[in-house]
């Protein structure tokens, strides 16, 4: 037991270090320079409660879940598919957010890249930010990282006391808890802050691969994620108050934010007042400029070192188990290598430190754009009917819309527009859910009083006399291909009618027979594509790997069924084909997919896709 809340300590320190990314090292700064302490405990607080709250629920969904202590790795291979690129972009815009305001924030301030060679140290000095973080994570994987953040959490544990003992920063007539520099803050008010970090912060954990690879393995060691994150977001707190802080204690020091400057817009920016400080206040060689500058450093490289190892864990995965043929013309090595990913990161940081950007210019995706995809993750943990297939043009559309509006908000300094920005992708997750659960509460009711209307004997010998179809009513199909099949666009399309034989003893098409019907229709459609494949001289063979199929309505005798199958996907080994099936009333019966592979005729080795296939399927993809 001990051992295991020794494990969580250890775990909530390096949940907080690689939390305190520049997110939490700069813009604390900012907020304090601009509100004051009740800025600074507007960040804080929220920030703190959304990492607890992550690691609370994530233990009750590892609870509620089969598999043990895989049980919270199963549901996050199910839970990320869909939100793959979202996840993706959420870590290349913290990462280049951190490199970005290091760079921005401390660099450029200790004047290390300076002159007509301002472009190349800028460069180097990039290069070499990320070299440190790809260094870090791959020396010390997910099982040996909370050993290496122990390490340097004592590291910035020291350099935090040098710091409070040499300046005794933190005395209470330095804390100020209204705005020190009224006049020069003339952007948006407290409010236009306040619901759209309380919202950011809250759900801003549930897109970060990091904290899901973290809690995933927390709860392999067999201990508490709840536990590991409350410690986390203590820790976390202390640090953002450390640092908000030290920050009202130089503003009161020297009666003037040192740093401030305006920015593209117009509005003052003073996160760099701590590191202009420490630059000017003390001699050459000074052990608090390094104390701090350390503290800097240290936060910024857990937060690299983190960032590699979760991208790695998950381009890795998502590499393996991908079929997509683009993606298999490109070595795995490459795909699966967090690498490419940093570089963008480096490019990123580039572009914004020419651009003359600011912190808030990258944080306002996390006010917006992520808010309603962090709200649906959310949503897709704990309601069952919000599982249904994500909406991604309708979602996207929608974070990109309250982007612009909480932009323009910002950039104008209208409250209204900042709020509105934060809330909007809010509600739509909200009204897309709770739309989904009246939809499946309808079909279901409407199922069950239709199924209960059957039973009545007047209703039933109508439907009956309905339903059944004589012989002189089928009518050959003026058109003879028709009776092989024939396409609809990219889809071919099969029908038949359901008899006696299909159904079982209670009237209804038997659930096996629906694998049949798209089986006969898949053997029509290679017979439409490749018309000269010829059994006793083909090379190769087609078999199925998976098979998946979706029931969604019952069919009966008599009744039409019309199976609609296309070629969806392929790689250089497999291809996938989808398939639907309606019934007489254009319903729909079922869905699915299967995936192909290729052997060869004499031995069943298995082949690449042949080049026949490839000619013959590429036109209905």
């Amino acid at each position: 037991m001990n051992f295991r809340w020794l494990n969580a300590v250890l775990w909530g320190n390096s949940v907080a270090l690689s939390w305190m990314w520049g997110l939490g090292l700069f813009f604390s700064v900012q907020m304090t320079f601009m509100f004051g302490l009740q800025g600074l405990l507007l960040f804080a607080v929220p920030n703190a409660l959304g990492l607890m709250l992550f690691g609370f629920l994530t233990q009750r969904v590892a609870q509620t879940h089969s598999g043990g202590q895989e049980s919270l790795a199963i549901f996050f291979d199910k839970f990320s598919k869909p939100f793959r690129l979202i996840l993706y972009l959420y870590q290349i815009v913290a990462l280049a957010l951190t490199v970005f305001a290091l760079v921005k924030y401390l660099f450029v301030p200790l004047n290390l890249a300076t002159g007509p060679l301002f472009s190349l140290y800028l460069c180097l000095l990039v290069f070499v930010i990320l070299v440190a973080g790809c260094l870090f994570g791959e020396e010390f994987g997910i099982q040996k990282i909370k050993l290496s953040h122990a390490m340097l959490g004592g590291l910035l544990v020291a350099c935090v006391a040098a710091i409070l003992f040499g300046l005794n920063p933190l005395v209470p007539t330095g804390l100020q808890w209204s705005e020190p520099f009224p006049k020069l803050w003339t952007g948006p008010t407290l409010l236009g802050y306040a619901i759209p970090l309380v919202i950011g912060l809250l759900v801003g954990p549930w897109l970060d691969l990091q904290h899901w690879q973290r809690a995933i393995q927390i709860h392999r060691e067999k201990t508490s994620i709840r536990a590991s994150y409350f410690f986390g977001g203590s820790i976390f707190f202390l640090m953002l108050l450390f640092h908000g802080c030290l920050a009202l204690w130089v503003m009161t020091e020297e009666g003037q934010p040192l740093a401030a400057q305006p920015g593209l817009d117009g509005f003052m920016y003073a996160h760099d007042l701590v590191t202009q400080y420490f630059t000017k206040a003390f001699k050459p060689g000074s052990v608090m400029p390094l104390a701090y500058f350390s503290f800097l450093a240290i936060c910024a490289l857990t937060t690299l070192d983190s960032g590699y190892v979760a991208l790695k864990w998950f381009l890795e995965k998502n590499v393996e188990k991908s079929e997509n043929m683009l993606i298999s013309l490109i070595p795995k090595q490459i795909l699966g290598s967090p690498i490419p990913t940093f570089l963008i990161v480096g490019l990123v940081t580039l572009i914004g430190i020419w651009a003359k950007l600011e912190l808030e210019y990258f944080m306002v995706f996390y006010a917006s754009f992520f808010v309603g995809y962090a709200a649906l993750a959310i949503a897709r943990c704990f309601v069952p009917n919000s599982q249904n297939p994500l909406p991604q043009i309708r979602m996207f559309s929608m974070a990109s819309l309250s982007l612009v509006i909480f932009a323009f908000g910002y950039l104008n300094g209208q409250t209204s527009l900042l709020i509105l920005g934060a809330v909007l992708p809010l509600v739509y997750v909200i009204w897309l859910v709770f739309n989904a659960d009246l939809l499946r509460v309808v079909t279901e009711k409407a199922g069950e009083v239709i199924e209960a209307a059957s039973e009545i004997p007047a209703i039933r010998a109508i439907t009956k006399t309905a339903t059944v179809i004589t012989g002189s009513d089928v009518v050959a199909p003026q058109d003879g291909h028709a009776f092989g099949g024939h396409f609809e666009d990219k889809w071919f399309v099969y029908s038949s009618i359901a008899s006696y034989s299909d159904t079982n003893s209670v009237g209804n098409v038997y659930f096996g027979m629906y694998a049949m019907f798209v089986g006969k229709a898949r053997e029509l459609f290679f017979n439409k594509a490749m018309p000269d494949f010829d059994l006793k001289t083909t090379h190769f063979y087609i078999l199925t790997r998976s098979f998946e199929h979706k029931f969604v309505r019952e069919a009966r005798e008599f009744d039409t069924i019309t199976v609609k199958i296309r070629v969806s996907d392929f790689n250089r080994k497999f291809c996938t084909l989808e398939h639907q099936i309606f019934g007489s009333e254009n319903e729909l019966l079922g869905k699915g997919k299967q995936s192909l592979l290729f052997v060869s005729a004499k031995d069943y080795s298995l082949l690449d896709i042949p080049s026949e296939v490839y000619t013959a399927f590429m036109k209905y993809l």
